[in-house]
Order: structure tokens, then C-alpha cells, then sequence
């Protein structure tokens, strides 16, 4: 898949500063490739928060990733910060 618009909200926005939440078919690491976003250059900012549900078909997983660039219209998150990600019982 690939990034879609569609599934792209903002929670929040304050100061500059927009939280966003994304959901995807997608594997976290290919959300975290360097252009993933690129569609979506005009609204994020670096330091903006996405707050994502990834791979929902699949063994979903959610976490926050930071818009880390954005620049001539290349976008770069830096890697999904898990959320939830280990469960002893």
C-alpha cells in the first residue's frame, strides 16, 4: 500500500504544533520510509506527533512517530515509538 490521505486526521493542533492520527494496512517500517508522507508535505511540520494504528489486516500495532523532516517536499518520520507493544500475560 501506500500512503492515503483519506486516513490521515488531526486530534489537536495548538502553537504551531499539530497531533495527528493515521491508520494503515501498511507495516510500521514502511511508514517510517523516508517519503511515505510526501503527499502530505503542505500540512505536517516538523514536530508534528502522528499517532498511528498500523498494520490493522495484519498483527496490528500502534505508537507516535515525529515528523523528524520536511523539506522540498520529502517528508521523514523518525521510527514508530511503540505503544502497547509487550504483553506478559
Amino acid at each position: 500500500m501506500a500512503y492515503a490521505s483519506k486516513d490521515l486526521s488531526v486530534l489537536a493542533y495548538a502553537n504551531g504544533f499539530t497531533l495527528w492520527h493515521y491508520t494503515t494496512i501498511d507495516l510500521a517500517a514502511d511508514v517510517d520510509t523516508a517519503g511515505y508522507f510526501n503527499a502530505a508535505s503542505d500540512m505536517l511540520r516538523v514536530g508534528d506527533i502522528i499517532v498511528a494504528n498500523t498494520d490493522t489486516d495484519g498483527t496490528p500495532s500502534s505508537g507516535f512517530y515525529l515528523v523528524n523532516a520536511n523539506a522540498a517536499g520529502v517528508v521523514d518520520v523518525a521510527d514508530m515509538t511503540a505503544v502497547g507493544a509487550v504483553d506478559t500475560d
